[in-house]
């Protein structure tokens, strides 16, 4: 493999020093300026005491200096916090504390929380104030650590060695921390380029980079030493604003984001006519959807990603020649591709036992890209990683000639949005409410974000609530996209003569008519 991340950053440095690296706004700046920038804010952290395998968390919207100060955590040896910028204030301070961050990037968005969680977090030694303006007392300003410090020396960091810890809903009701090394990320990034192609020369980063998917996406343009454009955060308006602006290739979204685009007011107003390649996840894309999308960019070339963090990214492409009207076998456009090129894919049984093809069962993966673990969570990692193979929890079928066919989860989880939300989460936010006597959480159908969060609620006796109160008690301590979007009443749950939950008649109800039992 192919070591550090930093190697993509000195090759870069080395063969196309003047190319542009990075635009945010109105900044712009090279390669050879990004290399110069990223040494001298190691030496920074460094300074503040950083030390090899440290934490590193980072608390902000997508900007240029999140690539940099990723790399340059590399470059001091450390490793990654990529907070989900979507949590609640108590999710983020646990997963600072879990992993023990002893050090926190903001921005301007989260910089009122930077200062709450400095004086709540356990590990926490100091805040670095990443945004434009004025620098909050008791932080370190961004830019004057790049300026006033002496650059060092790359660490280099080798294949196993940690990047990151990328947290993960958990099916506990606590979010995971999965360790990715330098070779895992690396793997995936070989996976992204190989398949059908990789990034074009200018990106934008639409998707938020804390998610492992717009994070590769970021790898893997480093690794063609091509032009990052990055939009803080998705609103249809402003990327086509950009794509126009800087004539940008490509991008990875998801098919929400695609229809949002699709269905804006404004779209003809805007010519698109650069963006040549597409990368989206999360769900599959409707054939409607599809349609609507090739008629309004007929040289648009589509690819469809499946993965999980676990596997650092996606282990399964579904190429371009499989999508738009000139599609070679269009009804694959249901599948979600076959296995890429760092990684293996099975369907088994419950037993471990690779399945004959067309049979339903569990998708497991392993190859270069499966972590290193999860931190500090051994039971975890013996439940999900068996003779060698990560198990998903998507049940699918493979046909013969290796593509994958999603019917189902074995999880408890729902995709809203590119969006992972388990059920226990959101079942122990709504529990909490004193008036809640029992409750269940599903997935059903949502044409706009694939699949919505939806909760059955039995209260105590005589006792009254409404959805929208339960709905603002789970914002208080779950982050908004897990709260529940609707919630049904009910006297009772179903259940089994041996007194377990039957999720299965509750979501029975919302899935009979879609083949598919998951969006």
């Amino acid at each position: 493999m192919a070591g550090s991340l930093t190697i993509h950053l000195h090759r870069a440095m080395r063969h196309a020093p003047r190319c542009t690296a990075t635009i945010f706004n109105e900044r712009r700046v090279s390669y050879a300026e990004l290399g110069q920038r990223v040494a001298r804010l190691a030496g920074g952290l460094k300074l503040l005491g950083v030390d090899r395998d440290d934490r590193v968390a980072l608390l902000s919207l997508n900007c240029d200096r999140y690539l940099e100060s990723q790399l340059a955590v590399f470059w001091a040896g450390a490793a990654v916090n990529p907070v989900n910028t979507r949590w609640s204030e108590k999710e983020i301070l646990f997963s600072l504390d879990d992993c023990a961050a002893t050090i926190l990037l903001v921005d301007e968005a989260f910089c009122a929380m930077g200062i709450r969680l400095r004086a709540s977090a356990s590990t926490l030694r100091h805040v670095i104030y990443m945004g434009d303006g004025a620098t909050p007392s008791g932080m370190h300003a961004y830019e004057d650590l790049v300026r006033d410090s002496a650059p060092i020396e790359d660490a280099f960091r080798c294949d196993d060695d940690l990047a990151g810890i990328f947290y993960t809903g958990g099916t506990t009701g606590f979010p995971k921390g999965v360790m990715l090394s330098h070779g895992s990320i690396g793997a995936a990034v070989i996976n992204r380029i190989a398949a059908d192609q990789g990034p074009g020369a200018i990106s934008l980063h639409a998707a938020p980079l804390f998610h492992l998917a717009g994070a590769l996406g970021m790898w893997s343009q480093l690794a063609k030493g091509g032009t990052h454009v990055f939009l803080p955060s998705f609103e249809p308006r402003a990327a086509m604003a950009l794509i126009e602006r800087e004539q940008v290739t490509d991008t990875l979204i998801v098919p929400t984001m695609i229809q949002m685009i699709l269905d804006h007011p404004q779209r003809a107003d805007f010519n698109l006519a650069s963006f040549k390649h597409v990368v989206y996840g999360g769900a599959p894309i409707s054939p409607a959807l599809q349609d609507r999308l090739m008629e309004a960019l007929p040289d648009l070339r589509l690819m469809q990603g499946f993965g999980m963090t676990e596997l650092s990214g996606c282990v399964t492409f579904l190429p371009a020649r499989y999508h738009g009207r000139q599609a070679c076998h269009p009804d694959r456009l249901g599948s979600a591709g076959y296995a890429a090129v760092m990684s293996e894919v099975a369907v088994v049984d419950a037993a471990g036992e690779e399945l004959p093809r067309g049979q339903v069962g569990e998708i497991v993966a392993r190859g270069a890209t499966a972590m290193l673990g999860y931190w500090n969570r051994p039971a975890d990692m013996a439940a999900t990683v068996r003779k060698g193979w990560i198990h998903t929890g998507d049940l699918a079928y493979m046909d013969d000639e290796g593509f994958i066919y999603i019917v189902d989860r074995v999880k408890d989880m729902i995709v809203s949005g590119g969006e992972n939300v388990y059920s226990a989460e959101v079942e122990k936010a709504i529990a909490s409410h004193p008036y809640v006597a029992q409750c269940a959480v599903i997935g059903i159908p949502d044409e706009r974000w694939g699949e919505s969060v939806h909760a059955v609620v039995v209260l105590h006796q005589h006792v009254q609530l409404v959805a929208a109160e339960l709905i603002d008690h789970c914002k208080t301590l779950i982050a908004g996209y897990k709260c529940p979007r609707s919630v049904d009443f009910a006297c009772e749950l179903p259940m089994s003569a041996a007194g377990k939950l039957q999720k299965h008649l509750l979501r029975e109800q919302f899935w009979k008519q879609h083949v598919r039992k998951v969006n």
